[in-house]
């Protein structure tokens, strides 16, 4: 970047992720291959899919750590800081994807290292509230990160973020309770994952000062933005179908949107077969499968997230998905309460 003189390359993560990514998956297309069942289990334990994940952390904060020397000095002017702090924000995010995939595995060490890949972000709850609160209530009315029908991106993200911080809260404090221990227990999970995000951002403004803190703000904010923007994407008005005594149907492929890109999945660890990750959230995400049963998104998340801060485009592509999907039968769908009654008579259902 100093090298080449191009301003431009401080934002290169934006770049990459909203231009460069979009246009790969236009290009290169769906990956359109599942892993054979009898290749599961010795797919399952290969380690280099594991070390994937792992190596990402030390990625991660060291990009970090250039990246604070670069804040403290003058050598970039105002906008250029802001390009870096805007890269660095959109690593933590997929750091937090990382952090995703580690906290879903029952080894020790894996979810240690998910605590330590949200440091950066400061998001440590989401490793409370994803297993315990988004998998038990996904595709719910009950649960804050599942987007609704005729919502858009900007009132999910305030309702997401504060929803998911409560649950997680409700979701600690009852277990540390059953067990007999208080809310400030040394095996508070989110507590734990708080402290290393103290001790990270306390030990960089130590070395390199409080005029670091706005921009580990910045970059954070941008990190969690991202992985909500994702999260608004995956679930957008889908509903679990109901037994008859009123309780809510095991998860199952029809309740997530899927996309089988390859090129975004390769960044993301899969995380686009998302349908199969909730059915089935012990597997590993190298052994996820693609299914005819789940709702399929046009694009890739990196071309989705583009969509969805346009509201009125993001309605336009993906309300009559919804729509196809339940078979014209809105009923069918997570609506926003307030705008229920309206999109039901637009859609010609019966609100009784």
């Amino acid at each position: 970047m100093y090298r080449t003189g191009a301003e431009v390359f401080w934002w290169i993560g934006p770049v990459i992720v909203l231009i460069a990514i979009p246009v790969l998956d236009w290009i290169v297309g769906e990956d359109g291959s599942n892993p054979r069942d009898e290749d599961y289990e010795a797919l399952s334990r290969d380690r280099y899919y594991r070390w994937c994940t792992y190596l990402f952390l030390p990625i991660q904060l060291i990009g970090l750590v250039i990246a604070c020397a670069m804040w403290a000095g003058d050598e970039l002017d105002l906008v250029d800081k802001i390009g870096l702090a805007a890269t660095v924000g959109f690593v933590s995010g997929i750091g937090i994807n990382a952090a995703h995939e580690l906290g879903h595995r029952v080894e020790r060490a894996e979810r240690w290292l998910s605590k330590i890949a949200l440091a950066q972000s400061g998001y440590g709850h989401f490793y409370v509230e994803h297993n315990r609160g988004h998998h038990a209530r996904v595709a719910t009315p009950d649960d804050p990160a599942s987007a609704r029908l005729g919502e858009s991106l900007y009132r999910f993200l305030p309702r997401s973020v504060i929803g998911g911080f409560r649950s997680a809260y409700a979701l600690e404090r009852d277990r540390l309770a059953r067990r007999g221990r208080g809310w400030w227990s040394p095996h508070n999970n989110i507590l734990q994952a708080w402290a290393m995000s103290a001790v990270l951002f306390g030990s960089l403004v130590a070395v390199w000062g409080p005029a670091l803190i706005p921009w580990l703000i910045v970059q954070a904010v941008i990190g969690v933005g991202l992985l909500e923007t994702v999260n608004y994407v995956e679930h957008y008005g889908l509903l679990r179908r109901r037994r008859p005594n009123g309780n809510y149907e095991r998860c199952s492929p029809r309740d997530s949107w899927n996309s089988d890109r390859l090129v975004t999945n390769i960044f993301l660890f899969h995380l686009q077969r998302h349908s199969d990750h909730h059915a089935n959230p012990g597997r590993r995400y190298q052994t996820l499968r693609s299914s005819t049963e789940s709702p399929q998104l046009p694009a890739g998340y990196a071309t989705m997230i583009l969509l969805a801060a346009i509201p009125p485009l993001w309605r336009r592509v993906m309300d009559p998905m919804v729509a196809a999907h339940y078979d014209g039968d809105l009923s069918l769908a997570n609506i926003e309460p307030r705008k229920r009654a309206r999109i039901l008579a637009a859609h010609a259902v019966s609100t009784r």
